[in-house]
């Protein structure tokens, strides 16, 4: 059973340069990837015709604000600036692919962001969420394995004493790969 903690969100600039790392959206509360379909639905003297219309697709994400967020700040600046993005929704877990080496399942998609909305109650955090609609359609591949610090900044992974400085979080994390 697939488990939500073990679904990240990585975005990249459209016209990042080639072999350009994507960026893991950081402090990613709850994401949602939704797909629609606009039926024709017609009436005739024989009775009903139903066939398959236009596919639409969205994702919706919600996060905790952070400035220094470079995921974050792929969304916002895309929506200022009227860019795409690319957008992968990654499980975590990895599966043997073919040559025996490990993978991600992933989905992957061109996206314009329709909206962002920050929100900044008297009493917690900041948060941020976004609507992005998919350009044409989805695609599901695989990734090679992500390294293990994107993992365990996903996934808050062991460390040794005095291996790392600061508090949780506070490291940024881009994905290699992600172009």
């Amino acid at each position: 059973m697939q488990s939500g903690k073990d679904t990240v969100l990585l975005v990249q600039p459209a016209k990042a340069a080639l072999k350009s790392d994507g960026y893991m959206i950081g402090n990613l509360t709850d994401n949602t990837h939704s797909m629609e379909n606009e039926l024709s639905d017609e009436k005739t003297k024989f009775g009903r015709i139903l066939a398959y219309g236009d596919n639409s697709e969205s994702f919706e994400i919600t996060c905790f604000g952070d400035k220094n967020d470079p995921g974050q700040k792929a969304i916002i600046s895309a929506i200022r600036n009227k860019e795409q993005l690319k957008i992968w929704e990654v499980d975590l877990n990895t599966t043997e692919g073919s040559g025996g080496a490990e993978e991600h399942d992933a989905l992957f998609a061109y996206v314009l962001v329709e909206s962002v909305e920050k929100s900044n109650p008297q009493e917690g955090f900041q948060e941020i969420s976004a609507t992005v609609q998919v350009i044409g359609q989805s695609k599901e591949g695989k990734l090679p394995k992500l390294p293990v610090e994107v993992i365990d900044f996903a996934k808050y992974g062991f460390e040794k004493p005095g291996e790392k400085s600061g508090e949780f979080g506070s490291e940024q994390t881009t994905a290699p790969g992600g172009d």
